[in-house]
């Protein structure tokens, strides 16, 4: 399947990449922390047959722009309802929103912020347990590591806020071996995770502010990934309560590269029930 990039401008003139493919309704599919426009590929390439899929860089991740200073939630709202407006163009039509991990938090912010554009959202375990004043002493500790360009020890403070399982890391690292990390891309993704990390610093943990969502919700989430992703995704299908809330067993906080054929399915299942005459009335899809 043939893609192309296109820049889509923020209204504080920050220009992000946008990579397209596919032709249909449109899916805008927003990445997570470290990630970039290879993130949600084979997802992509398995909705692109009946969907016009956009996969944009956020702020941060290279090739788009890396803006100077800290960087917040509004800001990359901004950024995120640019790209839906372009997704909308030439007739106006509505933009399947999808975030996952940071992605997904990012996701509900601009839900939240204004829906206009947004035909649905569906959410794969945002982080939202991580955010406010736990983050800045990981974040001080990962700019310190950042500085000095220490990647072991940065390592070591983005686990403290993902509270991976030490096992996980440790079955990680047996997998890549001696493999090294290409240099540039391994900085491009330690910049990214720096300024997400002071986006989630000045935002909270506050899952009640999620109820005021009004769009068709689907809330996606592993059936073993580590606490307290659990906890935080059943509080946030209580809170979202018309949501549809989907649990895959055996599937882990990493489903979109594990699983794509899965998550692709899942998507266009929704897509297609909330376009269809029955969307009208909400809240009677399955809950598992």
């Amino acid at each position: 399947m043939n893609s192309h990039d296109q820049y889509v401008e923020s209204a504080d003139g920050t220009r992000l990449v946008v990579r397209r493919l596919g032709a249909g309704d449109p899916v805008v599919l927003v990445h997570g922390s470290g990630g970039g426009l290879h993130s949600w590929a084979t997802v992509a390439e398995r909705l692109a047959n009946d969907h016009e899929v956009w996969m944009p860089a956020r702020r941060g991740y290279g090739p788009s722009d890396v803006p100077a200073g800290a960087k917040s939630f509004k800001d990359e709202t901004g950024d995120l309802i640019a790209v839906l407006e372009a997704a909308r163009q030439p007739s106006g039509r509505t933009v399947h929103l999808v975030g996952a991990s940071y992605g997904a938090t990012l996701a509900l912010h601009t839900a939240l912020a204004d829906p206009r554009a947004i035909r649905s959202l569906a959410v794969f375990e945002p982080p939202l347990f991580a955010a406010g004043a736990e983050i800045a002493s990981p974040l001080a500790r990962y700019r310190s590591a950042f500085e000095r360009d220490d990647a072991e020890a940065m390592a070591a403070a983005l686990n403290d806020v993902t509270r991976v399982p030490a096992e996980i890391v440790a079955a990680f690292a047996a997998a890549a071996g001696d493999r090294t990390p290409d240099p540039v891309e391994a900085r491009r993704s330690a910049i990214g995770w720096l300024h997400d990390l002071e986006a989630l610093a000045e935002d909270s943990t506050d899952i009640a502010r999620w109820s005021s969502i009004t769009v068709p919700t689907l809330l996606l989430a592993g059936g073993d990934t580590w606490e307290p992703m659990p906890t935080t995704m059943n509080a946030l299908a209580t809170t979202i309560r018309e949501a549809r809330h989907v649990v895959w067993p055996g599937q882990s906080h990493f489903v979109t590269m594990t699983a794509p054929t899965l998550v692709a399915d899942a998507l266009r299942q929704f897509f297609a029930e909330v376009s269809g005459p029955a969307s009208v009335t909400r809240g009677n899809g399955p809950r598992c």
